[in-house]
């Protein structure tokens, strides 16, 4: 997997999950708990996915760790779940817009 940076496309191994980097800590970044690959990489044909990391990436979605050093985002969903070293990632919530009234 190539070093983590900001605007990194990265592909899943087991699902058709892609995310783009948008804070990168030295991790190694899984989908289905197998390390995410290179958008120009092959997947590995053993690479078998962990079922208790299948629980779906949703496109749009921002996934971070608990103190938000890490931020990934969606950009096409999937079955597997983001995480990394052996943890998974839970969805960042929304900010409110103020109105315009």
């Amino acid at each position: 997997m190539p070093d983590l940076k900001p605007g990194l496309r990265l592909k899943s191994a087991v699902c058709n999950g892609e995310a783009m980097v948008v804070k990168a800590v030295d991790v190694t970044l899984t989908c289905g708990g197998v390390p995410m690959l290179a958008v120009d990489e092959d997947a590995p044909a053993d690479a078998a996915a962990d079922p208790e990391h299948m629980y779906e990436c949703l496109i749009g979605k921002r996934y971070v760790n608990e103190d938000e050093s890490l931020e990934v985002l969606c950009v096409k969903a999937g079955e597997g779940s983001f995480g990394y070293d052996g943890q998974m990632l839970m969805g960042k919530e929304t900010k409110r817009l103020p109105s315009s009234d």
